[in-house]
């Protein structure tokens, strides 16, 4: 399971994150003013749009875990104002049929549509599936994605596929559906992660993500003589 150590600060745009707290948990504050802690089970979905600078940090003690995504924007949404949805964990969706439960932070799973807009077509489902239980997820049929198993083992695709253990990563084809079995004696929790592709081009330099170098260098020279929504990054300092 990956660990999120949030010691730093860091300026981004051009893209959105999706911060999603499996344990502990961490303080977000960012230049414009904006401050909050998200605990586990907790989303914050930050839209970075032309220029954001932001600190993390732990709050409190031990382990911090989670999964923090990155999520492209298109050329028409790049420049937007920076922006947050952020959903404490009992305001997120679930739904639960036959042993299987679903968080739906993004996008819909047996019926039930999360209240999360995205701007960027997105599906973000937390699956928790119990012994000997079995599941089917439908996927746009355009749409890329892929899974993230965090704890357990389950056959995933086809039933005689060989069993895949946590920490693995799988990246579903296009116009795959999901189905998914659960025989182990233990549960099986996994994120189904998918989206529409932009079919724009990328450009990337660290953390800014533009759709050409001239956009990328433009970035780069804003956030240096804080111009263009970097302008009150010159004497901002997290506390």
């Amino acid at each position: 399971m990956p660990l999120l150590l949030f010691l730093f600060l860091i300026w981004i745009a051009g893209f959105e994150t999706v911060t999603y707290m499996l344990q502990g948990g961490i303080t977000h504050q960012d230049f414009a003013g904006h401050k909050g802690t998200i605990h586990t089970g907790d989303v914050q979905w930050m839209t970075a749009g032309r220029g954001i600078i932001h600190s993390e940090m732990p709050a409190g003690e031990g382990e911090q875990k989670g999964l923090q995504l990155w999520i492209n924007l298109s050329s028409q949404d790049k420049m937007i104002e920076p922006g947050y949805q952020e959903l404490l964990s009992d305001d997120i969706k679930t739904a639960e049929k036959d042993g299987v439960e679903v968080r739906i932070i993004a996008g819909k799973s047996m019926g039930v549509q999360s209240p999360v807009y995205t701007r960027t077509p997105t599906m973000y489902l937390d699956f928790t599936l119990k012994p000997r239980a079995q599941m089917n997820q439908s996927i746009p049929e355009s749409w890329n994605g892929f899974v993230y198993i965090i704890e357990g083992e389950g056959v995933f695709g086809k039933p005689a596929s060989s069993p895949v253990t946590a920490h693995h990563v799988l990246v579903l084809g296009p116009g795959d559906g999901l189905s998914v079995w659960n025989r182990s004696s233990k549960p099986l929790r996994f994120v189904l992660i998918a989206g529409q592709p932009i079919n724009e081009p990328v450009v990337q330099y660290g953390p800014f993500v533009m759709n050409t170098q001239a956009e990328i260098d433009q970035t780069i020279e804003d956030y240096h003589y804080s111009k263009n929504g970097f302008e009150m990054a010159k004497y901002w300092r997290s506390q």
